[in-house]
């Protein structure tokens, strides 16, 4: 076993000269990781603002500056990948004009009945809903008015013809010269005057739309005027009606309806007779209809500056009905205009604006006037001029 002097041992050094050649060189490794080890209790932080100083940190360029009205984007800017620009044309655009409308019947198509007389509703031979067809009786009624009426006219067709007889018995002694001239022409005279009380009574029947009856003289027959639906009830079967201006009921077509369109003026002259229009339904939205422009209004509404147009269109299933509220488009004539992508408008709190590229990484705000958008495409009214350059993308990273 070796064994070491007391001055040669390795916890008491007294000198490197004096240490065991082994210890000496061991000396060295030793320092250093005693060295590493109170560098990691002094802590990650210790350790980093050791190493990272202010010294070795790059500065980072502003993403944009100003240059009097220009907002310049500086070599380095992240923003310049992130731009998109963009030369804008002259493009031919469809625009579609629109107006509110209402859905009307067809005047001639839509009839309101309405006894010309007071009386009892005797029968009501429709019901809501109901299909008639022109000339078939909607109802019976019974008036003393009817009656008095019928009486006046059988007895001026009585006179008539007691008139008519005294006139072939005067006429066939003037003819053999045994009644006097004054007489014949006294029997002519009556006859004429039985002649226009007769007509006049005709005429009263007719005027209350009451034919000659065998039956209760009173008893009247309301018909419809034409074919359709009984779209309104306002009697009930053996009720009294003395109102001669209200309806009992309604009968209407509506295999084809208006609608009532009310245009701006501005928009008129892109409106012609003729011309195909486009139906959205508010209680249809999934519903597309066309119609044609059947009149254009001659007068403007001075309180709306709008006229009324016309159009008709077919309803076969019935689903329009008179009331309802409609869109009516009207495609005017395509037209060359300055178009830009909509993603390049930026829209601030009065104004919109797009950023028009000036060259070298400058960019100019101007404010547009914006007009019609289609397919993601928008109308420059003002403000762009075709062949200027813009920002279509990534413009609001300049604002």
């Amino acid at each position: 076993m070796t064994r070491f002097l007391a001055s040669e041992r390795p916890g008491r050094p007294h000198g490197l000269h004096q240490r065991h050649p082994l210890l000496a060189a061991a000396w060295p490794v030793g320092g250093l990781l005693i060295s590493v080890a109170m560098a990691a209790c002094n802590g990650p932080a210790e350790t980093q603002a050791a190493v990272a100083t202010p010294a070795t940190a790059a500065p980072q360029p502003a993403p944009v500056r100003r240059e009097g009205n220009l907002i310049v984007v500086p070599e380095g800017s992240p923003l310049r990948e992130r731009l998109q620009v963009a030369e804008i044309a002259l493009q031919p655009l469809q625009t579609r004009l629109s107006a509110p409308a209402t859905i009307e019947a067809e005047p001639e198509k839509l009839v309101r009945i309405t006894p010309p007389v007071a009386g009892r509703l005797v029968r009501l031979h429709h019901q809501l809903g109901d299909a008639v067809k022109a000339g078939d009786a909607l109802i019976t009624m019974d008036s003393s008015e009817i009656s008095s009426v019928r009486a006046e006219h059988a007895k001026a067709q009585a006179a008539l013809l007691h008139a008519r007889q005294e006139f072939d018995r005067q006429k066939l002694l003037f003819d053999v010269e045994i009644a006097a001239r004054k007489d014949y022409e006294a029997a002519q005279q009556a006859l004429a005057a039985a002649g226009a009380d007769a007509r006049a009574a005709s005429d009263h029947l007719s005027q209350l739309g009451a034919a000659v009856q065998e039956g209760s003289r009173g008893s009247y027959v309301v018909k419809s005027p034409i074919s359709g639906r009984v779209v309104e009830m306002a009697g009930s079967q053996g009720g009294y009606w003395n109102d001669v201006n209200a309806s009992v009921m309604t009968v209407a077509d509506l295999r084809k309806v208006w609608l009532s369109a009310s245009v701006s003026e501005r928009d008129l002259a892109h409106v012609d007779v003729g011309q195909q229009a486009h139906i959205a339904l508010a209680a249809y939205p999934d519903l597309q209809l066309q119609g044609r422009v059947q009149y254009v209004g001659e007068l403007v509404d001075t309180a709306t500056r709008s006229v009324k147009v016309r159009v008709a269109v077919d309803n076969p299933e019935g689903r329009l009905r008179p009331g309802m509220f409609a869109r009516v488009g009207f495609d005017a004539p395509a037209r060359q205009a300055v178009m830009v992508p909509a993603a390049a408008l930026l829209q601030g709190q009065v104004s919109t604006r797009v950023f028009v590229d000036r060259g070298g990484w400058r960019f100019e705000p101007r404010d547009v006037q914006v007009g019609a958008q289609q397919d993601g495409q928008a109308e420059i009214l003002s403000g762009l001029a075709a062949g200027e350059r813009v920002v279509v993308n990534g413009g609001v990273l300049l604002q």
